[in-house]
């Protein structure tokens, strides 16, 4: 199954000269979402993954279907003040400026070998941020694993030192 085959390629969107990367009809389509997260859960179970941690909103998408298949938990990683409990947080570089995630205290325990999730690898920011909190509460990044590259962002310089899988590269 080609996955790519399940992607929708929007041009000009969000803006002018950007072509987005849909991940819906992907979602929509239940053999080519069980593929993608086959291929993720394969790539995790050779890790000895014991958690799986995502920032909102799609890296849930992607990695509570591992985590479940997996027998694992999942961390939500979310923006200020949506966890209700004790947070650490990072602040982090964006395109257009800064931005901050947040993981509760007690998601991550130290040594656990965690599993990084999202939809996308762009530039990088967001999952090394994510990086950063499960580092802090002494959790071991043992891989990330994404649907789709955008390959000309560079976002895998951010985290060179991390072994990570794509399932599509654009």
């Amino acid at each position: 199954m080609d996955l790519k085959d399940y992607i929708a390629s929007i041009p000009d969107y969000p803006q002018k000269g950007i072509v987005f990367r849909d991940i819906s009809p992907l979602m929509a389509d239940g053999d080519a979402y069980r593929e993608a997260t086959r291929q993720i859960v394969e790539y995790a179970n050779k890790k000895q993954i014991d958690m799986v941690v995502g920032p909102e909103a799609r890296g849930f998408i992607v990695g509570c279907p591992v985590a479940f298949e997996l027998g694992v938990g999942f961390a939500p990683v979310r923006k200020p003040n949506k966890l209700p409990r004790a947070t650490i947080d990072v602040e982090y570089e964006k395109e257009y400026g800064t931005d901050v995630l947040s993981i509760h205290k007690d998601a991550i325990q130290p040594g656990q070998r965690v599993l990084v999730t999202d939809d996308l690898l762009a530039t990088g920011g967001t999952v090394k941020a994510t990086i950063e909190l499960v580092e802090k509460l002494g959790g071991i990044v043992v891989g990330c694993a994404f649907l789709i590259e955008l390959e000309e962002l560079h976002g895998r310089d951010k985290i060179q030192n991390y072994d990570i899988l794509t399932l599509m590269d654009y």
